[in-house]
């Protein structure tokens, strides 16, 4: 079957010189006089080294199938973060640079899904939002604004996001895990 370079989405994963990459960021262009290009910024699964693609109309690429699984989070040390699956109660590290800011949406105990290549670990597959308790937030003052407004507040992951002034420490919220922003009170 014939792709497009419309197929080229963010969270799909692709073989680029013989490694899997995948794709952070696309960005789709069409010029006038010129074929249609898909700019991608691709991080490599297994070497996490991130890159700059340009995908023009036409150009083949070979999408890479990729395994879900469900694992439940257990812990982090200072270099990895470690995980058990569900089913055959196998415990695997994933490197903590790896998952990187997903890392603040994880917390021990909870189920999440596990991405893996060739049967090997490489990522986390987070939910959409998640609820997270705040452990620290200044107060907020009635009459501080005509509007609204925002006050950081940390969360028990040691996430820093911005939230409405009546939220209070120890309340639950719930955040948009792709853009870091506070959706509704958990």
């Amino acid at each position: 079957m014939a792709q497009s370079i419309t197929d080229l989405k963010v969270g799909r994963v692709l073989n680029h010189d013989g490694e899997p990459y995948v794709i952070i960021w696309n960005n789709f262009m069409r010029t006038a006089m010129r074929k249609p290009v898909m700019r991608t910024k691709l991080r490599g699964v297994i070497s996490g080294r991130v890159l700059d693609k340009t995908f023009t109309a036409g150009e083949a690429f070979e999408l890479v199938h990729i395994q879900k699984s469900n694992a439940q989070y257990l812990y982090k040390d200072d270099d990895n973060a470690y995980f058990m699956d569900s089913k055959t109660y196998e415990q695997f590290p994933l490197p903590i640079e790896m998952l990187g800011d997903q890392m603040y949406y994880l917390k021990e105990g909870e189920e999440t899904m596990v991405t893996r290549f060739e049967e090997r670990p490489i990522g986390v597959e987070l939910p959409p939002k998640v609820v997270l308790k705040v452990v620290d937030t200044p107060p907020g003052v009635r009459g501080d604004t005509a509007q609204g407004g925002t006050k950081p507040a940390t969360l028990e992951t040691g996430l820093t996001i911005q939230v409405p002034l009546f939220i209070n420490s120890s309340d639950s919220v719930k955040v948009n895990t792709e853009t870091n922003e506070y959706v509704e009170r958990g």
